[in-house]
Formats: structure tokens, C-alpha cells, sequence
């Protein structure tokens, strides 16, 4: 189903097909009855790609999660492992193996398949172990770009920010460009490149050497994409610092959305029975899917937050109306419409009932004293005031020693705020850090300086309010229930990143120039030949359709102001996002942070 693309050229189904395809082969390799051992971190994005109906008729019987020890009883003749190549799955893997019962009858089969990539050094590993020679198929599944909607694909790879600008490793940029070649053997090649960004330019290099070493990948299709841009994430390490306002952005953020999948309190979930006092109150948390195949979740996911309580309340009054016609429904006819109307209109009900639900537990932090001195503190950072200082609020936050987290978050914002701070503020920050919340995290301090988030400022010029003028990035009238600009998703300010794709769009990055040049990386356009035949003739009124690639994580807020971009009337272009991990500043932080245990003595 194609989400927010209004005129639905790009359809991701045969992305997903290819994937099924590739993984029905697989299957059929290993003839026989099957257990698959999942590793933990693949089961989420497998489950967008096949259901367990496809496994099941491929004579898939059991899942086991991959866990040191023996493998659980099964009765059947193969045992499938379906791993990322890291070395220390692979330990777990070879302690599987060999407490296998070689005395058992009929005896098991294993296999291999590693997702995205075969690694050498993992199976090098193996055969160190003694255990290589156990496994009959050693194969690799191609997992790079999985659709998680209509206009929207993940890597989900968790550790690409990190390896990229910490430990200097380009692995998942070579997935990316990977990735992007699989899109275009299926879409067509993409006629114009655009990047901004030390990854971006080597994803690029690597979609041209591999292009050229396999010419036979040229393909006749007519492009589907005018136009790619690459942007590392950081060009704009701001984005993903503030907290996003939008409806999803908010799940995101208090709770965080797995795979299209968000867990919530239950207690506001739990059917109302009268007289009960509520005295079974379910203690499972309520699992619900978020995509754009439920109507209401389509419309109101990319609005600010404080415009979807009129949306919900217009929306009851509709659906309260269309069960009272049940009333005047009169002749066969008319009940026989009403009837075939239900379904359609319990599952709008319970629809509604879920999203107004999950939009109280949202209020009741948005209406929290603390979330609102948060936000004020964040909002004057953007806007530029008192970024230069020790902040009061943070020193407060820091003495009453609330989570780690939200203080990292807010001094890497003031500090991309004032490109770095001064010396004496970053080192009374970081003193008062590790004396309140332990010295094992001068580590995590080490990493947020090394990828540009807490620094001492160099050039001891402050370049973001040049930046932030020039691009607007800080809208004081922003309307928040009707937006005529993309800053809305943050109330007020505009993702640095987003504006400069609506600004490639139109003027061009001609028109800045200067600011280009004051954020890090360099920008670059290439241009792919197009076979003769395949040029498009746009037709009047067409839109051009752009893939923006965001090479080390995307927010749900950034979407939402990308497919507000898309649905301008006079836009004249369509955005389809891809990215290597959909991403929050929480979860962000977090993989940056190194788990360190206090000493056992």
C-alpha cells in the first residue's frame, strides 16, 4: 500500500517480493522438515518482510531464539540459523553445535544463513572452532533495505552511526550502496546523485565502482527516482537532539516504536466494565502495529501533537452518526447496506478507541511540568539564546540527578547550538557529569566529542546562527494546527537536513553555497548515463520524485516534515525516505554510550 504518495508511482511491494523470493530459495535448498535459530535482532524486520504462513509452508515447524547451551528438543530434519555475522553470535553458535547429541537418529542437518553479508572472518572463526564442516549450506540473505511503509526504508542497522564516525568502519555503507543497486535493478537507475557528507561521498563512489564492475547491471527500466540524495547524519547532528512533537514522533520518544511495533501501559487499554471497579486490570503491556494500512494512524502520525485531539473528537462524532443510521435503516435493502458497512466501521471504533487512548498517556507527559521546562530549554538553545553559558536548568537536572540521558541529550544540543562550547563550560559540564552519575562514563563522554556532539569550540567562532538564518531553521509564528512550513514537527524549528532537500528542490544548493561550506563534508553532484530510450519526458504537472537517504539514522519528525514536503500542492515533489536505522535522541545516545560494569570489589 503506498502511503502518503499521492499519485503512488513508487510502489515498494516488489522490494519486499524480491526479498520472499530470495528467501523462499533458501528454504527449498534445505529439504525436509526445519527449526529456524533466530538471531534476536532479525526477527523484527523479517517479520516485515515474510509472515510465519510463508515459513510454515516451507516446512518451518519451530523458532527457537539463539542462546548458548543446547538446542531445544525438535523433532526435525534441518537446523537453520539465520545470524548476523558477528563474531560473538558466532560463539554461541559453535557451543550449539557441539553439544549436539551425535548419538541421536535420524541425525540433524545445519545450516547457515547470514544476513546481510557472508562474513570470512565469521566463518574462519567457525573452522577454528572444529564446527565449519557441520554446516551443509553456508549462504547469505540480502536483507539491506527492508520497507517499513508506503514511502519508507530501513536498514535497521542499530550500530551504523557508531562504526561509521567512531570506529572508522564503512561496512554498513557498503550495505547501503548495496542496497541502493537492488533498488535500482528494480526501479530503474537513478538518472542525478546528490550528497552532502564524508559517507555520503562513499556511498557514491561505491554505487559507481559497482556499476562499472558489472556493466550486465545497466537495466531497461523506464527510472522510477529522479533524483537521490545522500546526507549523512552528521551534517545535522541538531535533528535528532530535540524532542519531536509530532504524534508519532511523541510514541517514539516516551516510548519508542520496534519494527512498526510500540508496547504501552496497559491499564488505559482495559475494557470499562460497569460495577467492576477495575479490579482485573490486564499487567501485559498492549502491543499495537503503527503503519499507514490503518486509516486514522495515516492521517494523523505526521500532525503536531497539539492538533490531533480536534481530528479525534471530529472523528467520533462521525463514527457515532454512522452507527446511529442503524436506526433508520428500514427496508432490506437499506439493513443488508448497514450490515455490510460493519466491519469496516468496528474496526474505525476500535481504531479510534486505541489512538485516543495512546494520546492520553501522551498528554499526561506533555502536560508535565518537566516536559514543558525541557522543551523551553531546547527551544531556547534553537533560537539561539544564552547558548554560550552553563545553563541553570541543566545544572538543576544534573543535581537532582535525573536520568543520564536526557542531561547528554540536552548539553550536545547546547552544544551544537554554539558549534562547540567554550572550555571551561564543557569541562564544568563534564565534572559535574561524572562526579553525580560515576567516572566509567568519561568513555561516553570520550564518544559524544569524538562524533562532533560534545565539544570544545575550535574555531572559537560560533557558525550556527549564520546557518540558522540562512536556512531558516528558526520560525517564530509556526502554526501548528494548519502548517504552511516544516518547522511544525518541532514547533518552531525546521530540521536542518529536510530543509536543505526542499531547498535542492528549489532554488537548488547553488543558492547556498557559503552555509554548504560551514557544515562538515563535502557536497557533490553526480550524473548516471541513462540508456537511450529511457530519458524521462516529464509530462505537464508531473512531480519528480527524489530518494532521500539518511546514512546514519532518521527521525519520525524528519519524515513527517518530508511527507509534508510531498503533499505541498505546488511542490512539485515527492519524497520516499530510506535510511540505516530509524532513530530517536534516545536511542541514539544510547548506542553511543559504552556499557561499563562498576569492579565487583
Amino acid at each position: 500500500m503506498a502511503a502518503h504518495l499521492s499519485s503512488g508511482r513508487v510502489n515498494l511491494t516488489a522490494l519486499r517480493e524480491a526479498g520472499r523470493r530470495e528467501l523462499r530459495e533458501f528454504l527449498d535448498k534445505c529439504a525436509g522438515s526445519k527449526a529456524i535459530v533466530w538471531d534476536e535482532d532479525l526477527t523484527g524486520p523479517f517479520g516485515l518482510i515474510a509472515q510465519y504462513s510463508l515459513l510454515k509452508e516451507h516446512e518451518v515447524e519451530k523458532m527457537f531464539t539463539l542462546k548458548p547451551g543446547r538446542l531445544p528438543q525438535a523433532d526435525v530434519k534441518n537446523i537453520i540459523f539465520f545470524v548476523r555475522p558477528k563474531l560473538e553470535l558466532m560463539d554461541i553458535i559453535t557451543d550449539n553445535v557441539l553439544r549436539e547429541d551425535r548419538g541421536r537418529s535420524p541425525q540433524r542437518d545445519f545450516h547457515i544463513l547470514f544476513v546481510p553479508r557472508r562474513s570470512l572472518l565469521c566463518e574462519q572463526w567457525l573452522k577454528e572452532q572444529g564446527v565449519l564442516g557441520s554446516f551443509i549450506h553456508r549462504e547469505q540473505y540480502s536483507l539491506d533495505l527492508i520497507p517499513f511503509d508506503g514511502d519508507l526504508l530501513s536498514m535497521e542497522s542499530e550500530s551504523a552511526f557508531k562504526e561509521c564516525y567512531l570506529e572508522s568502519d564503512q561496512t554498513s555503507l557498503y550495505h547501503a550502496a548495496k542496497g541502493l543497486m537492488t533498488l535500482q535493478a528494480l526501479y530503474g537507475t537513478i538518472p542525478q546523485i546528490f550528497g552532502k557528507g564524508e559517507c555520503a561521498r562513499h556511498v557514491a563512489n561505491m554505487m559507481i565502482r559497482m556499476k562499472r564492475e558489472f556493466p550486465g547491471s545497466q537495466n531497461s527500466i523506464f527510472p522510477i527516482f529522479d533524483t537521490l540524495l545522500l546526507l549523512d547524519r552528521n551534517v545535522d547532528l541538531l535533528t535528532p537532539l530535540a524532542t519531536q512533537l509530532t504524534y508519532e514522533g511523541l510514541i517514539d520518544e516516551i516510548y519508542g516504536i520496534q519494527n512498526t511495533y510500540v508496547k504501552l501501559p496497559p491499564e488505559k487499554f482495559a475494557p470499562k466494565k460497569q460495577g467492576e471497579g477495575g479490579k482485573d486490570l490486564p499487567t501485559e503491556p498492549k502491543k499495537l502495529q503503527l503503519n499507514s494500512a490503518e486509516e486514522l494512524y495515516a492521517e494523523i502520525r505526521d500532525k503536531n501533537f497539539n492538533a490531533v485531539g480536534s481530528v479525534l473528537s471530529k472523528k467520533a462524532k462521525i463514527i457515532s452518526a454512522a452507527f446511529e443510521e442503524r436506526h433508520h435503516a428500514k427496508t432490506v435493502g437499506e439493513i443488508k447496506q448497514f450490515v455490510s458497512q460493519l466491519p469496516h466501521m468496528q474496526a474505525a471504533r476500535s481504531s479510534l478507541a486505541n489512538h485516543t487512548s495512546i494520546a492520553e498517556l501522551i498528554k499526561d507527559i506533555t502536560t508535565s511540568e518537566d516536559f514543558f521546562d525541557n522543551l523551553t530549554v531546547e527551544q531556547e538553545f534553537m533560537s539561539g539564546i544564552d547558548t554560550d553559558k552553563v545553563n541553570n536548568y541543566i545544572e538543576d537536572c544534573i543535581a537532582q540527578k535525573h536520568p543520564l540521558i536526557k542531561i547528554l541529550r540536552l548539553v550536545s544540543l547546547q552544544s551544537v547550538c554554539n558549534s562547540g562550547l567554550k572550555q571551561k563550560v564543557l569541562d564544568h559540564y563534564k565534572r559535574e557529569i561524572l562526579q553525580t552519575y560515576g567516572y566509567e562514563h568519561i568513555l561516553t563522554l570520550n564518544n559524544l566529542e569524538k562524533a562532533g556532539l560534545l565539544k570544545p569550540q575550535t574555531s572559537g567562532r560560533n557558525n550556527y546562527p549564520t546557518i540558522r538564518k540562512t536556512l531558516r531553521l528558526w520560525m517564530d509564528d509556526v502554526n501548528e494546527q494548519n502548517p504552511n512550513d516544516i518547522s511544525y514537527v518541532y514547533s518552531g524549528y525546521a530540521p536542518l537536513s529536510v530543509r536543505l532537500a526542499q531547498l535542492l528542490a528549489r532554488p537548488g544548493w547553488r543558492s547556498i553555497e557559503e552555509v554548504l561550506k560551514m557544515l562538515p563534508g563535502p557536497h557533490f553532484e553526480e550524473r548516471q548515463q541513462l540508456p537511450t530510450g529511457l530519458q524521462k519526458k516529464r509530462q505537464h504537472g508531473e512531480n519528480r520524485v527524489t530518494l532521500v537517504f539518511f546514512l546514519g539514522g532518521v527521525t519520525y519528525a524528519e519524515i513527517a516534515a518530508l511527507r509534508f514536503l510531498s503533499q505541498m500542492e505546488d511542490g512539485g515533489t515527492e519524497y520516499v525516505i530510506a535510511t540505516t536505522k530509524l532513530i530517536n535522541g534516545t536511542s541514539w545516545l544510547k548506542s553511543l554510550m559504552e556499557k561499563l560494569e562498576p569492579a565487583p570489589f
